[in-house]
């Protein structure tokens, strides 16, 4: 590859990333709506690609509209943390009070990193129901990619 401008030729090697496409993002979407469904729960479901960027949204009919920016939120959170936001909770009622002044960090149940070959590609947020209940339906989505 030259530049213009520059001498010669720069050859380097680039890593190969995994990437979470439009069509995988609606079937992890789809299989978490299907949980949600199953278990009489209306939730509103987020997936970010790899960049923390919204990809995918579904809001189920009735539900609250709090949970609209929670659910992205906890799908921010889970990616850029690379860990659940379970993770997160656990550490703040363990008695870490700094998780609070964490910037984007939501430490409660909800959020989940997508892993494909141990390479983060994305992550899921799940809010309208209880903090289990959310963790649930982002797992089922997540289970997709298994």
């Amino acid at each position: 590859m030259t530049t213009p401008g520059m001498k010669g030729t720069v050859a380097m090697a680039l890593p190969e990333r995994k990437q979470l496409t439009l069509e995988a993002a609606r079937r992890v979407a789809a299989a978490a709506e299907a949980d949600a469904l199953r278990q009489g729960f209306t939730m509103c479901i987020a997936i970010v690609d790899d960049g923390g960027h919204l990809l995918c949204f579904e809001r189920m009919d009735d539900t609250q509209l709090g949970s609209i920016e929670v659910a992205i939120a906890k799908a921010r959170s889970a990616l850029l943390f690379k860990r659940p936001t379970k993770a997160l909770e656990d550490r703040l009622t363990g008695g870490w009070m700094p998780a609070l002044g964490l910037p984007g960090v939501v430490p409660v149940e909800g959020g989940l990193p997508l892993v494909v070959d141990e390479e983060i590609i994305g992550a899921i947020g799940i809010s309208g129901g209880s903090a289990q209940q959310d963790g649930r339906v982002a797992a089922a989505g997540l289970a997709v990619l298994a």
